[in-house]
């Protein structure tokens, strides 16, 4: 009876054993999702309006009315050019018109008696055509003299040089003394309008011809260019507070690099974004109704590229850490979009792969999200990627 005590313990402890031997490892439960899908694409901002102000008369910088650098709205007084010539210039045609309005009076007199004295025959036919035409021509003048007052006024009122945009305004090329003339070529300020803010950025024509055959397939769902936001990244990887719009997606392929051309319109209140900023833009795709997504750090590859994850799968009673490969579409924040190899249910291995071998026994413990963080990412190596590919890899 002893040694059968003894046998019994014996076979007890072994087995406790063996259960401690079996390592432990974390797990996540795959389970279908309706997941929105994105692409991140390299981008750069531009400048929503930008307006060069030049004069339309010439004449002497007189005054400057803006503190450069500062805001302006549109309408407001930027430069003064001396009137004097241009107020000389409008009395001058002014006074042509009223010498028009009087001649146009004497002529019509008189080719109302003209009209008069012809039906007695007390002048010829051609002497009365000869004065109806006098009266026409002096109609004419008058019409002539006012276009030239108007073109006066206009004048005068373009010696007051205005802002034709809102927008925070350059610095000034001319100093008050300044000659400057009209149309010239030299600009004597700018003005830019950064609120809002375009954002340009490029798709490459693989993965739009992909993501046109995965919508015919209707392995997503399309989703509507009028509801579609678009997160912005900013180059020291901050995510920018304000959500863009999709305006325009180019209809010809960049021939040299492959890529079609997308614009966002994003508000800019505060002025954070400034032209000519590289960022990054996340733009909805699709949506995949019954998604399943593997953590990042679940997945492997071999030499030869091919993804592969631990499944948890039962053989003889005991749980196996088996390698299985998958097809992988796209990341999905920190995870891999599974297209095949996986199902739901499936227990995949997360954390404590250095505690077995592939096809070992090992005890899963399922683990949430919050229990696992993926690696920290660098925001300047990411800021220094995103330049060298906005420049051709340059």
């Amino acid at each position: 009876m002893a040694v059968l005590t003894a046998c019994g313990q014996g076979t007890g402890n072994n087995a406790a054993q063996d259960e401690q031997e079996v390592p432990t490892v974390g797990v996540v439960v795959l389970q279908p999702q309706s997941q929105a899908l994105q692409s991140t694409l390299p981008g750069r901002t531009r400048a929503f309006q930008i307006a060069e102000v030049r004069p339309q008369v010439s004449g002497i910088i007189q005054k400057q009315l803006f503190t450069e650098g500062s805001s302006v709205r549109q309408g407001q007084a930027l430069y003064q050019i001396a009137p004097a010539l241009l107020q000389a210039n409008l009395n001058s045609a002014q006074a042509a018109l009223a010498k028009a309005q009087a001649t146009l009076q004497r002529q019509q007199l008189q080719a109302k008696r003209s009209a008069d004295l012809v039906k007695i025959a007390a002048i010829s036919a051609q002497q009365d055509e000869d004065n109806q035409a006098a009266a026409s021509v002096a109609q004419a003048e008058l019409q002539a003299a006012r276009a030239s007052v108007e073109t006066a006024r206009i004048n005068l009122r373009y010696a007051r040089i205005e802002a034709p945009i809102a927008g925070r305004i350059s610095l000034s090329n001319v100093t008050p003394g300044a000659l400057v003339t009209a149309n010239q070529t030299n600009a004597l300020t700018e003005i830019v309008q950064t609120d809002p803010m375009y954002v340009d950025f490029t798709q490459s024509t693989a993965e739009l011809l992909q993501l046109q055959r995965d919508w015919a397939a209707g392995r997503y769902e399309k989703i509507d260019a009028d509801s579609m936001a678009i997160a912005i990244q900013l180059e020291d990887g901050s995510a920018y507070p304000h959500q863009g719009k999709l305006q325009f997606s180019g209809l010809i392929a960049n021939p040299g690099m492959g890529t079609v051309t997308l614009r966002a319109v994003v508000p800019n209140p505060h002025g954070q974004l400034l032209p000519g900023m590289f960022v990054q833009a996340r733009l909805p795709t699709g949506l995949a109704a019954n998604a399943l997504l593997i953590p990042q750090q679940a997945v492997t590859r071999d030499t030869t590229g091919r993804a592969t994850v631990l499944v948890i799968e039962e053989q003889g009673g005991a749980k196996l850490a088996v390698k299985r490969p998958v097809v992988l579409t796209q990341a999905v924040g920190t995870d891999w979009l599974a297209e095949s190899g996986v199902q739901a249910g499936d227990q995949v291995v997360v954390e404590g792969f250095q505690r077995f071998k592939p096809g070992e026994a090992v005890r899963p413990e399922p683990m949430s999200a919050q229990d696992y963080r993926p690696a920290a990412v660098d925001s300047q190596a990411a800021a220094a990627a995103l330049r060298a590919a906005l420049n051709g890899g340059k």
